[in-house]
């Protein structure tokens, strides 16, 4: 312990890491502590006096790091367009923001010469795996430092006396009853009334999006340009990632899109409940989802359905910086060359659903498809087709006499 000289914190000035500060200087023999916080899009108003507030209790320096931009088109974008989704509902919104910080933070820890590394993860949760991963993948070197693995305090009140002890200036209380994460792309809730699936989430629990029950009850309709696989326009104005992300947050949460309620298993192998908001993500995901249908051929959507499913857990349990998380971001962009389009989606009492979709690559033809008369299909060529096609269960009948 007495090795450490300079630490870099992944710091939010929550409650945690305000205490992880003293908790640091004292455990490792007074050593120097650097402040790094990821700016990913949680919001101005986390961010203001972070940087006082960390050097108030006992950091030398603060990295304010603005990754908004780069958290979108770099790690957002690609994993949506391989059609990750975890377990059938999450949109990865927490999971999908750990590389991205924790690469960051590396680079902080380079740049100050630090030796170790230290997050606020709790032995219980899957961002513990994901962060100790990246650095593992990053900087295998740096010494990984995970304070609620280590110390003695074990609750919320535990950690307010410590910091009162040491006349540590803190905002939190002991009455917080949920635990939240946000980003541009979603914000998580759990704990509190939570714990118990039995419970449905009260208005407290959602913070980003309207009641459905209350939103218009006029639906509105917004326009989405997709080329290979990314959003580049709303309603004809063009945007960069983190700006198309942000502007559908706006006007998908004003009609309660974007709202579940999940219970998930963790890597670690417990299950959680959790409650997620990821309006603009929703109508992106579906907008996406609405042009591949036009787009790939029926083996083709298998395999993209694979790859999504192979990256959804690759995300979630923290596994972004390896090989195989490569190469199947590597099949997803193969797939998406062809995702070109304009959608329309209808946002109404919390649903977002694609009322229209056109493709400069469709595959879908009114000529074939048509139900009245045709001069492009011969309906006589089928009988023929569905002999081979079920020659094997013929030849298994006549076996069986």
């Amino acid at each position: 312990m007495t090795d450490i000289k300079k630490v870099v914190l992944a710091y939010s000035g929550g409650l945690d890491t305000s205490a992880i500060i003293p908790w640091l200087k004292e455990t490792y023999n007074n050593c120097e502590i650097v402040a790094f916080c990821a700016d990913v899009g949680q919001g101005e108003e986390e961010l203001i006096g972070l940087e006082e507030k960390a050097l108030a209790s006992g950091a030398s320096e603060c990295h304010i790091i603005d990754l908004k931009e780069e958290f979108v088109a770099d790690y957002i974008y690609p994993t949506i367009a391989t059609g990750a989704v975890y377990e059938g509902t999450y949109l990865l919104g927490t999971s999908m923001a750990r590389p991205i910080i924790a690469k960051a933070q590396v680079e902080v820890a380079r740049k100050v010469g630090a030796d170790a590394v230290c997050h606020g993860c709790t032995g219980k949760g899957n961002d513990q795996i994901r962060f100790e991963s990246c650095f593992a993948a990053l900087a295998p070197d740096l010494t990984v430092i995970a304070p609620w693995r280590e110390w003695s305090m074990e609750s919320r009140e535990d950690l307010l006396e410590y910091l009162a002890e040491r006349n540590i200036a803190t905002t939190a209380s002991a009455t917080k009853i949920y635990s939240r994460d946000a980003n541009v792309w979603h914000i998580s809730h759990e704990g509190g009334e939570l714990e118990d699936p039995w419970n449905e989430p009260s208005k407290g629990v959602w913070t980003l999006t309207v009641d459905p029950i209350d939103a218009p009850n006029q639906p509105e309709y917004v326009s989405l340009k997709v080329e290979q696989g990314r959003v580049v326009a709303v309603n004809d104005e063009a945007l960069s990632p983190y700006q198309v992300v942000s502007k559908l947050n706006e006007i998908a949460a004003a009609h309660g899109v974007g709202r579940i309620d999940i219970t998930e298993n963790r890597t670690v192998g417990m299950k959680s409940r959790g409650c997620y908001e990821t309006p603009g993500g929703t109508v992106i995901v579906a907008a996406l989802r609405g042009i591949e249908e036009l787009v790939h051929d029926k083996t083709s959507r298998i395999w993209r359905e694979t790859v999504g499913q192979q990256m959804a857990h690759l995300v979630y349990d923290g596994r972004w910086f390896t090989p195989l998380c490569q190469s199947v971001l590597a099949a997803s962009e193969s797939l998406a060359a062809d995702v070109n389009g304009e959608v329309v989606v209808k946002l109404y009492k919390g649903q977002a659903q694609v009322v229209q979709k056109r493709s400069p690559n469709s595959l879908y033809s009114e000529a074939f498809a048509t139900f009245g008369e045709d001069q492009v299909y011969d309906q006589k060529h089928a009988e023929g087709f569905i002999r081979l096609y079920s020659l094997a269960s013929r030849i298994r009948a006549l076996n069986s006499k």
